[in-house]
């Protein structure tokens, strides 16, 4: 981090009103040539279809042009392309906005002066997005809570569209409440209202932030950041008679209560939360679950087997008890997301039909060792197992289907498989392993 940004990081720090009024000339020459060596080539290209490899042609000239227009205010953000990727375990798609290249190289430069600004606001239940913090963190933290706290009550909860529901006029007074630079918070609201092209039309954009964007999560965890964290810490928690939680990554957020009562409260007002600033709970994927080490009594009561379960960040927890009869949480891969990646592995072997055999097995051998990576976590083994064997049966039919005569029998198939192994799952992340400085808000 250059000088001016510690600097603005340890007055945000020791001053949590003070409002920055010279911020955009951070974002100059030696910042963007940065930017660039930071943002990957083989990302897609934007509306002008100008790739990392194009720009970097004329890079110091194109730089000092950038960094000409923006001075005299002549910059204008370009309107983001606008593609649809498959929504993980539905038929849907949902849109993605791929900006520009030179777009990118400002917005990763403005990412940078807002990250070091609100890294010293965002509070500790926040999770995604954020340097030093990830999906396992937040999952570790959540175990612990309703491992080690007085939880017996989830409400799980869900934004419907945030990114494409964001307010702009919400998002500039948040913003306005830290910084006071006019020609920073101009170029915030260019980006916002650049529009999108979509099938080489150009539309507006009068709510949202578009998913893709490098200063999307930025905007997104500072807009839910005095939406619902502070709003959870100063509000909600000194009202509730018991212990109150939340672990939020992006807009993906749980809620831990101790007492019934406290979470209807939350869950009746966090709609009228929401709507302030137009924004909209999804009811149907929204409820109140019994939780905990009394869930199993309380669901017994209502003639119900087990107790229900809800799921974060790409598992699916359960109440369980460790082999001495003690009460854990235990996760396991969502439904949702192990259908979703055994299609993606499906999809990429048909595409791959007439691909060489080595490079098949080589990139498989990747993507396993990924899925494991992410999905590898305590109690996990099982579906890791039933995936790798999924994977195993996708590809014996992959080997079948090159020729119209069957070429290869399962004894030779595994034969084959002895000499060029997939790699079994196993795990990587021990829930337990969690470092202390992230369980320091619980105290």
């Amino acid at each position: 981090m250059e000088t001016g940004l510690v600097r603005i990081a340890e007055i945000a720090r020791q001053n949590p009103k003070e409002r920055f009024t010279a911020l955009i000339h951070h974002i100059n020459h030696e910042t963007l040539k940065e930017c660039h060596l930071e943002i990957s080539g083989s990302k897609a290209s934007g509306v002008d279809q100008v790739t990392k490899q194009a720009y970097e042609e004329n890079l110091e000239a194109n730089i000092a042009d950038l960094i000409g227009r923006m001075k005299r205010q002549a910059y204008k953000p370009q309107p983001v392309r606008r593609v649809y990727i498959p929504k993980e375990g539905s038929n849907k798609r949902r849109p993605l906005g791929i900006p520009s290249y030179e777009d990118k190289l400002v917005q990763k430069g403005l990412a940078r002066i807002l990250n070091t600004i609100y890294e010293q606001d965002f509070l500790d239940c926040s999770f995604g997005f954020r340097p030093g913090r990830g999906c396992h963190d937040a999952l570790k933290v959540l175990n612990h809570i309703i491992e080690r706290k007085k939880v017996n009550y989830i409400v799980d909860a869900d934004i419907r569209g945030f990114f494409d529901h964001v307010d702009h006029e919400w998002m500039m007074k948040f913003l306005e409440l830290r910084i006071a630079d006019p020609n920073l918070l101009r170029l915030i609201k260019r980006f916002l209202k650049a529009g999108v092209m979509e099938a080489g039309i150009v539309y507006d954009t009068p709510k949202g932030t578009p998913q893709g964007g490098i200063v999307s999560p930025i905007l997104a965890n500072i807009y839910l950041h005095y939406v619902l964290d502070l709003w959870f810490e100063k509000v909600v928690k000194k009202r509730c008679q018991g212990e109150a939680y939340l672990v939020r990554y992006a807009d993906d957020f749980v809620c831990c209560f101790q007492n019934k009562s406290d979470a209807e409260w939350f869950y009746a007002n966090l709609r009228e939360r929401l709507n302030k600033f137009n924004l909209e709970v999804a009811e149907e994927k929204t409820r109140i679950i019994a939780f905990g080490r009394f869930a199993d009594k309380e669901s017994k009561k209502q003639g119900r087997k087990k107790p229900d379960t809800f799921d974060f960040l790409g598992f699916t927890h359960y109440c369980s008890k460790s082999k001495k009869g003690w009460f854990r949480v235990k996760r396991k891969t969502s439904q949702k997301k192990y259908r979703s990646s055994l299609l993606k592995c499906k999809t990429w072997l048909r595409k791959h039909l007439i691909s060489p055999t080595d490079y098949v097995i080589e990139m498989l051998q990747i993507k396993l060792q990924g899925y494991y990576r992410y999905y590898g976590i305590t109690d996990n083994s099982t579906a890791l197992r039933n995936f790798c064997d999924k994977v195993r049966r996708m590809l014996f039919k992959w080997f079948n289907r090159r020729s119209q005569r069957k070429s290869m029998n399962w004894d030779k198939y595994v034969r084959f498989l002895n000499k060029h192994p997939l790699p079994k799952g196993r795990i990587y992340v021990d829930i337990y392993d969690v470092r202390p400085e992230l369980l320091s808000y619980l105290k």
